[in-house]
């Protein structure tokens, strides 16, 4: 069995995959605070509750975009299950041909989700995943990494939007029961909700009007499967897009 870990900036998602399946998924808080002996007992206790015990985990990858984070997360790992530890960087086989202006820059998650969207759906291909930002990366027809944005995620845009005003509540992010809102907290989930939703089907549709072509495109993160159900393009949401992703980037690398 290999870990794949996947360092966010609130979350870290952890997958236990042997022989190409999950044998599970886990989700645990970001938190600059803990020490390495703390990531090492949390690990420890998840694979206690799974029923993994010495030596069935043989290798574990990391993709990481808290560098403060990553050497805790891997000493824990190399404590825990004694195996090596590949970490995800610019050096790394992807099969895909970054066009960027500075290709060492782009966030190694932004690499592995599309390194499992090329793997798993058709050419050309918009990766979107909606985490602490939204982020959207445009892949071509011949697997060229050729861009993509970085937008103020739905989490935080929404906490920023109640911490600046006076009078608009901290709200949770649940579907609205109606566009049209009926009172100050309807009007927020319809804003937020919709407005990401809306914002999503326009992006896409000005990369299909760049590129000149349709695309196929795929979602992740946290707050995915909340908001692709609003949304009026075709969109496949699929949670376990960078576990997959960093499955691939093992067996391409090890």
């Amino acid at each position: 069995m290999i870990l794949a870990l996947d360092i966010g900036n609130t979350n870290i998602v952890i997958g236990g995959i042997e022989n190409r399946k999950f044998v599970f998924r886990e989700r645990i808080a970001t938190d600059l605070q803990k020490t390495e002996f703390e990531y090492t007992a949390l690990l420890m206790t998840m694979l206690q509750m799974h029923g993994i015990g010495d030596g069935q985990v043989t290798g574990a990858i990391i993709s990481s975009v808290v560098p403060q984070v990553t050497e805790h997360i891997r000493m824990a790992i190399c404590r825990t299950a004694g195996c090596e530890v590949m970490i995800v960087g610019p050096d790394m086989k992807t099969g895909l041909a970054i066009q960027m202006d500075h290709p060492e820059q782009v966030g190694r998650d932004l690499i592995v989700g599309a390194v499992a969207g090329c793997a798993q759906f058709s050419l050309p291909l918009v990766v979107i995943d909606m985490g602490t930002a939204t982020t959207l990366c445009v892949i071509d027809g011949q697997k060229n990494y050729i861009g993509g944005m970085i937008i103020p995620g739905l989490g935080i845009s929404i906490q920023a939007l109640s911490d600046r005003t006076a009078q608009l509540p901290h709200i949770d992010l649940t579907e609205p029961a109606r566009l049209i809102g009926k009172n100050t907290v309807e009007c927020m989930e319809s804003g937020a909700m919709y407005g990401t939703a809306s914002m999503l089907d326009g992006m896409l549709d000005r990369i299909e009007g760049e590129i000149g072509g349709k695309i196929t495109a795929v979602a992740t993160g946290g707050l995915a499967g909340s908001i692709i159900p609003l949304c009026r393009r075709e969109i496949t949401f699929d949670d376990d897009l960078l576990l997959r992703g960093l499955m691939i980037l093992y067996e391409m690398n090890r």
